[in-house]
């Protein structure tokens, strides 16, 4: 499912009005009621129920959600904050609606004592445009809600909350449930505002969908990769399904190498081979059955460097698809200049990782001398640093720092976390919405490495490649937790785990938001 920028869905409303002659008053009609739907499905017990209104157009929606229930038969308290006067256009008209049908409208007039208790509370308050931090009374009245104790239903978006970047404006409110309109907003889409918005009901209000085609940003859902699955037929073999080449491990790191090779082989990567540095190789050995070793020359360190490069060139080129390095590689000078020749030389897509993305930290220009794409997969840390920002900035920007950097260095990203952002250099994004608190356990990246190096290696699109893979790690992760909890899961659970993830795609009913009409 697309999602919107607040830039976005003022567009979106303009060119609906403007160029398809759906007035705003529809919209907003079609916005309370929907809202009100929602409600009335979810909280079948409520008799009473109170509606903050703020000043704009949220608080419009606010009074067609009164009016709705009311002719349900509930017994409504629209509380605005704004003074009546204020009111304007739609929401002007739809306020004087809500009076002339016995509306009870209370003007708090900064009196919070004027509330009375009731069973379910409606958020009417900001909606998408709000863009300062949150003082005052309205401040106030935001903290005031979430004391309630009572479900609460925000319109179109948590008041307070930042539509494009999910952070609070000073304060932000607590909803059990959002109604958004449109699309979901993608402040809603990402942490933290993700568990400020409870779960998602996306209403159409009859913008023509054409307006949504050119959208690049999408969250990841089960019909979002589906198509991507390659079916297995009859007359194939090992070589049909692409041969990962795999550089990873130095001496203590050498388990690193073994998962990013298990990932690869429960993607259904055809042939594995682990280039190691060799005398690491009986170790690797012992670690790996399925998977194929070369012994590479080595450094004194026993790390990759430049005498490593001919012999990893030459294997490169015998009918390998891809390659995936990183993993555990360390982060010595020769293995820095080892790894840059090997961007600057090799013609197969590739995925870099850990060790590798901290070496290109010290000069993110090599990407632009690739010949073939790349894809990076740094957790925030290693994110902070090929940027040459703190972590903090990467965290509260993570949409942004991802496509700026995608754009700038010609590469695919997964910015990994609660919540993982993959961009493109083409300025896509999509947000994975699978993955749980049981992944945050060492070898997780080095498995997700051999899953997306394994999709490359089978021939799928860099894009493909990193919708897949994340959505299905993330999904692997999602049934051990639902068979056995999050605590103790390992990279390896995972990875053994990925088939069963990967064939239940098609049959998956799962969304993030709930689409309604």
């Amino acid at each position: 499912m697309k999602i919107a920028t607040r830039e976005i869905v003022r567009e979106i409303d303009r060119l609906t009005i403007e160029k398809y002659g759906i007035p705003g008053l529809v919209l907003m009609e079609n916005a309370g009621r929907a809202t009100a739907d929602v409600l009335l499905d979810n909280f079948a017990y409520a008799d009473k129920v109170a509606i903050f209104a703020g000043g704009g157009n949220n608080g419009g929606d606010g009074f067609v959600v009164a009016r709705h229930l009311i002719s349900e038969g509930l017994d409504v308290d629209t509380y605005i904050v704004s003074h009546p006067k204020k009111y304007k256009g739609d929401a002007l008209t739809n306020y004087k609606a809500l009076v002339k049908i016995g509306g009870n409208i209370v003007e708090l007039k900064d009196n919070l004592r004027k509330y009375k208790q009731a069973d379910v509370i409606v958020d009417a308050l900001f909606g998408t445009g709000l863009e300062r931090e949150i003082e005052g009374f309205y401040k106030k009245v935001i903290d005031f809600i979430n004391s309630q104790g009572v479900p609460t239903l925000a319109v179109d978006l948590p008041s307070g909350l930042d539509s494009n970047s999910g952070h609070p404006l000073g304060t932000a409110v607590l909803a059990d449930i959002t109604v958004t309109f449109v699309l979901p907003k993608l402040g809603i889409s990402i942490y933290p505002g993700v568990e400020y918005a409870g779960e998602i009901y996306v209403a159409d209000i009859t913008t023509p969908n054409i307006l949504e085609e050119d959208i690049p940003y999408e969250l990841l859902s089960s019909e979002s990769v589906v198509d991507i699955i390659e079916p297995r037929y009859e007359d194939s073999h090992k070589g049909t399904y692409g041969h990962l080449f795999i550089l990873a491990g130095s001496p203590g790191k050498s388990g690193a190498a073994a998962l990013a090779a298990l990932g690869a082989q429960r993607s259904g990567t055809g042939l594995v081979t682990v280039g190691v540095p060799k005398s690491l190789n009986p170790i690797m050995e012992e670690k790996t059955t399925e998977a194929m070793t070369e012994l590479l020359p080595e450094t004194d360190l026993e790390t990759f460097g430049l005498v490593s490069l001919d012999r990893a060139m030459e294997i490169a080129k015998e009918k390998k698809t891809a390659i995936a390095i990183g993993p555990g590689i360390s982060t010595s000078q020769e293995t820095r200049e080892f790894l840059y020749e090997i961007i600057r030389g090799s013609e197969l897509p590739m995925i870099l990782d850990a060790d590798a993305l901290t070496l290109i930290a010290d000069n993110p220009k090599v990407l632009n001398e690739a010949k073939a794409p790349i894809i990076l997969t740094p957790h925030p840390g290693e994110m902070s640093r090929l940027a040459g920002i703190s972590t903090e900035e990467v965290q509260a920007d993570r949409i942004g720092v991802a496509l700026d950097f995608s754009a700038k260095y010609n590469v695919y990203m997964v910015l990994k976390g609660a919540r993982s952002i993959i961009s493109t250099p083409a300025s896509e994004m999509f947000i994975n919405t699978t993955g749980n608190a049981g992944m945050a356990s060492g070898g997780m990246g080095d498995v997700l490495t051999g899953i997306i190096g394994g999709f490359l290696a089978q021939r799928l699109d860099p894009v493909d490649a990193c919708k897949l893979g994340v959505f299905s790690h993330g999904l692997a992760a999602d049934l051990i937790a639902r068979e056995n909890g999050e605590a103790g899961m390992i990279a390896s659970d995972v990875a053994n785990a990925l088939p069963k993830a990967i064939s239940q795609i098609p049959q998956m009913d799962e969304h993030a938001v709930t689409r309604i009409r």
